[in-house]
């Protein structure tokens, strides 16, 4: 499979592939991590979206039972209606990292590359042990690999005229839990099998990047087709986001359009800006770094969407990419970023 991508509609040549969104959702469930909102406001998470709550959802996004449902109709209708206009912008691919744990949708996502014309590549694998059954977690590495390794060869357990094109999000928290480990050994063992892309999700500290592809690479992983999402929330000194980059895997910067310094999830940390994001991949090209960077949304929620008063799918190409030449990018940097780089990463 040589120069060849696995989306949700066969194969296609890397080549075709165009503007890539490297860590999107299309359909998932993320009930999981809903927050209490501040007493003096809880009364404005009682509805769904108004005008008048808005600006509420942007600050506490996950105090909102339906923000975290994106999988309801309305959701759906949204989330087609944004694919629709991230493709009429110019974008050509969206990765879709939900995997078992937060509710993927197969079927959806075929729906929506079959309306829009848009590459949609499915991923494989389980999100953290703390959203797995009882079962899922006492299944050992052997069994995990094989999830897999059928998904990527055969099709997915849910839809099996469809193949998963990428593993991942292979997700974990920290310290890393029994279960967890398990699953990143197993991607390892795969990858270097079938040579395919995977992307890992780290909990948000500083030292989970670097256990995460310690572990992966001990199991016979490439670096060189991994990716760590999330490094914008998680790796904020750039000295240690440099030391990170040297391990030779794609750093990715995949929160744009998350302009609220409060993070509900590590209030600990401020949430960088689209502009501080911009400036730490600036530091990363200017070391020489622009091939082992990627940009995405991370979009879960409902109100990152267009329809519900959010930046959607087409905020990269929109309103980042014109930024990045007045940062002093190249055209030719911007292109290896967003078309190449994924294309090299997603071909198997």
């Amino acid at each position: 499979m040589n120069g060849k991508v696995q989306t949700v509609l066969g194969d296609v040549e890397s080549s075709v592939l165009g503007r890539t969104l490297t860590h999107e959702h299309l359909a998932m469930e993320f009930s999981h991590f809903y927050k209490e909102p501040p007493k003096q406001i809880a009364d404005k998470f009682k509805f769904g979206f108004t005008l008048q709550n808005v600006g509420f959802l942007r600050q506490y996004p996950y105090s909102s039972e339906t923000n975290l449902l994106l999988n309801d109709s309305l959701a759906k209708e949204a989330v087609l209606n944004d694919v629709m206009e991230y493709k009429k912008y110019g974008g050509g691919t969206i990765v879709e990292n939900t995997t078992v744990g937060i509710k993927r949708d197969i079927d959806f996502y075929k729906q929506v590359s079959e309306t829009t014309n848009v590459h949609i590549v499915a991923g494989t694998g389980h999100y953290i042990a703390d959203v797995q059954d009882t079962k899922v977690i006492a299944l050992k590495i052997e069994d995990l690999y094989n999830h897999m390794l059928k998904e990527l060869t055969e099709g997915c357990v849910d839809y099996p005229s469809v193949k998963a094109g990428v593993m991942g999000e292979i997700a974990s928290v920290w310290p890393i839990k029994d279960f967890e480990r398990k699953a990143i050994k197993a991607a390892g063992e795969l990858q270097s099998q079938l040579g395919c892309g995977v992307s890992f999700h780290p909990h948000r500290d500083p030292e989970a990047p670097f256990e995460i592809i310690r572990l992966y690479t001990e199991a016979g992983g490439r670096v060189e087709k991994a990716v760590m999402s999330h490094l914008d929330r998680t790796l904020l000194d750039f000295e240690k986001l440099f030391e990170f980059s040297q391990l030779g895997v794609y750093c990715q910067f995949d929160l744009f359009g998350v302009e609220v310094s409060h993070y509900q999830l590590n209030i600990a940390t401020d949430m960088p800006s689209d502009a501080q994001r911009l400036n730490m991949i600036k530091r990363l090209v200017d070391e020489g770094k622009e091939d082992k960077v990627l940009m995405s949304h991370d979009i879960h929620t409902k109100h990152r969407l267009i329809d519900f008063g959010g930046h959607g799918y087409s905020h990269i190409i929109n309103n980042i990419l014109p930024r990045m030449k007045a940062k002093g990018f190249t055209d030719e940097q911007i292109d290896k970023i967003t078309i190449q780089n994924p294309a090299k990463w997603l071909s198997f």
